[in-house]
């Protein structure tokens, strides 16, 4: 008994044309005929014109019947289907071929390749690729070519780019991306990134940009990088700006801003990787506690494998001058490989995380102020006046100045802080320690303009950071290799200069403050602050409780400034919350005070924090000095899910080396638990 056969239900427009059974309902979405015929497999109703079409043919025969013959009939209507899906049905020797088509467009590629490394391609490409090392495949061509060595780095012919498809339009459509903010917000955006991030991270090219803008056809710029850079100039622009679009606040513009460039990122089909690479850079600068704040890793990590894939950490003239490569590409290249070195050193001391750049893989040249300004040589100053700050070439200079001070940072962090590293002796810290007193930025170098002001603050809170960093280990009692014959000495010594070194960031911080310029703060300022205030933490567990209050009203300062920082920045509510549960915890007199802030007379030996820091406490801490009753379990649950091994700056296991070992401290006491 046969089984009764039933019709398909679902079809695409090509098989229902052609009359043929389609696998959509087993395969989905492409079927197995428009997947062999490399077309696009539409599902929906016929198309009207394809029943005007077979209605017209109808009228035509009842009006016009054929005499020629009784038996004749009218030829078949002719159904309209869109030209994506007008193919006709192959055999399968036209299938053979087709096949063997792509084989010869995939060797096509390789073969314009080694035309573009052996200097023969007759294509001009404009695609950057890298060859890789010694061990890529290209190597094989210099074993047989007889010109000397053959370059790295190449332009290849692009490949035709796909065009977004129209669901994928609708999709961007309907997220907003396409709706840019008004005139004047743009240019409020444009004018803060240049003023407060491009002269930190200079990774885009600020003239092509601004030709748009200047224009007015911002819209036909790449909306990834638009959006990428607005979302990290909302940190300094007026809020005035963020009501007039809607938003209640800087935080929720900034929120919405990366959500644009981050839909745009994985759905716009952008194949630039030179785009994708900048905008994985500012994107890294994005941190929520919806993401677990890794996104700033993450976005880092993505902008470094992009840089090595283009091979940006190499010299593409290392073996001689590589004509193909322009000296605007030069310079860019050379913008965004060091940048990701920056993010990498600084990102790895702040959330405790191995470097991803080894230095020795790496020979591009150091950056030059020339190529921070190259963008600006041959284009009228009218596109730029307003946008770009006028002591550029200075700010500029603080960047190399910052990048030296950052290659200080990796071997601080390879010395001491990888998991594996030897123990350095006390002549090899002693060494170390020199060449970064040597990098030590001038307290006045001529900077008058308030951004240049906060940028020389800036990298001295970096310098700060750095010395702080190379000592830290050692305020433990942590095994020397090859002590010196005084070691309480020498370590009494290393505690006077983190002390110090903690001061110092305490004067930069007023400094800031006196100068009104907490406001400039970019998003890695916050973390520079974590060193020294785990210096002042640790000097609260010795002394008299005079040294203890003084030495906890340092700390404050530091709550007090980080408290400024929140109002922008989440990673400042988590560091000052990190903060305010070890402060309680080192200080248990604190507990004295009670709920409704009465502050009387403190006992004998009793600490009391000074007013600024309970009454801006977060959480269950504000609440020892308020009588509203405290938030719910949300933000205790989220400081205790914080204090362990994963804490930025390794913070929680460095303490817990101080309750095992001992401290140390210059007076000669030692803490030993809590």
């Amino acid at each position: 008994m046969s089984a009764k056969r039933y019709r398909s239900t679902i079809a695409c427009h090509s098989c229902r044309s052609r009359k043929v059974r389609c696998s959509i309902n087993a395969t989905g979405i492409p079927c197995v005929r428009c997947a062999q015929d490399h077309a696009e497999c539409v599902v929906g109703p016929p198309d009207e014109a394809a029943r005007a079409s077979r209605r017209s043919g109808l009228a035509h025969q009842r009006m016009h019947p054929t005499t020629n013959s009784p038996s004749a009939r009218p030829d078949p209507p002719t159904y309209r289907t869109p030209i994506s899906t007008r193919h006709v049905t192959q055999s399968p020797a036209a299938s053979g071929n087709e096949g063997q088509d792509d084989i010869h467009n995939e060797e096509r590629n390789g073969l314009e390749i080694a035309a573009a490394a052996l200097g023969t391609s007759e294509r001009i490409g404009n695609v950057p690729f890298y060859t890789g090392d010694k061990t890529g495949p290209v190597s094989t061509l210099s074993l047989v070519a007889t010109g000397g060595p053959l370059p790295q780095h190449l332009l290849i012919p692009s490949s035709v780019s796909a065009p977004l498809r129209g669901e994928d339009r609708n999709y961007l459509a309907s997220k907003g991306v396409f709706n840019l903010p008004s005139h004047e917000a743009c240019e409020c955006l444009l004018q803060a990134y240049f003023h407060h991030v491009h002269t930190i991270v200079p990774v885009i090219e600020a003239d092509k940009i601004l030709e748009f803008f200047h224009g007015g056809r911002l819209r036909e710029y790449k909306l990834l990088l638009v959006w990428s850079m607005f979302f990290v100039a909302v940190n300094f622009v007026p809020s005035s700006i963020c009501e007039r679009e809607g938003y209640t606040s800087r935080k929720a513009m900034k929120a919405a801003m990366y959500t644009h460039a981050k839909c745009l990122y994985h759905n716009s089909g952008e194949r630039d990787k030179i785009v994708l690479l900048q905008a994985s850079l500012l994107l890294g600068f994005w941190h929520s506690e919806v993401d677990e704040h890794g996104q700033p890793w993450y976005w880092t990590g993505v902008a470094i494998s992009l840089g090595q894939i283009l091979g940006l950490y190499r010299d593409p003239d290392a073996s001689r001058y590589n004509a193909a490569i322009t000296d605007r590409q030069r310079q860019l290249w050379r913008r965004l490989w060091w940048t990701c070195f920056l993010r990498d050193r600084w990102l790895s001391l702040t959330l405790g995380r191995p470097l991803r750049i080894d230095l020795d893989d790496c020979d591009v040249p150091m950056p030059s102020v020339a190529d921070m300004l190259y963008d600006f040589q041959h284009v009228p100053s009218l596109i730029f006046d307003g946008f770009i700050p006028d002591d550029l070439p200075l700010l500029a200079g603080y960047w190399i100045r910052l990048i030296d001070l950052t290659k200080l940072l990796g071997c601080v962090l390879g010395m001491k802080y990888k998991a594996c590293s030897p123990q350095p002796s006390c002549q090899e810290i002693d060494v170390l320690e020199e060449e970064i007193i040597g990098c030590r930025p001038d307290d006045h170098d001529g900077a008058s303009s308030p951004a240049a002001r906060f940028y020389l603050h800036h990298l001295n809170l970096h310098y700060e950071a750095l010395i702080i960093t190379l000592y830290r280990p050692y305020l433990t009692n942590s095994v020397l290799d090859n002590p010196p014959p005084s070691q309480t000495q020498w370590r009494k010594s290393i505690w006077r200069k983190a002390d110090a070194a903690a001061s110092r960031t305490n004067d930069i911080l007023e400094s800031l403050a006196v100068e009104s310029l907490l406001d400039h703060a970019l998003p890695m300022t916050p973390p520079l602050l974590i060193p020294a205030m785990q210096v002042h933490l640790l000097r609260c567990r010795s002394g008299n409780a005079l040294s203890k209050q003084l030495r906890l009203s340092k700390l404050n300062a530091c709550m007090m400034v980080m408290e400024e920082f929140q109002k922008v920045y989440i990673v400042a509510s988590i560091y000052r919350a990190i903060f305010a549960k070890a402060i309680y915890i080192v200080c248990p007199e604190t507990r004295a005070l009670n709920r409704d802030g009465d502050r009387g007379p403190a006992a004998s030996g009793q600490l009391t924090i000074p007013p600024a820091l309970p009454q801006s406490l977060p959480g269950e801490h504000a609440a020892l000095t308020s009588p509203a009753p405290g938030p719910g379990p949300e933000l205790t649950d989220m400081v205790d899910a914080l204090m362990d091994e994963s804490l930025p700056f390794n913070f929680w296991e460095a303490w817990n080396d101080i309750d095992g070992l001992g401290v140390l401290y210059p007076d000669g006491q030692a803490a030993h638990g809590l």
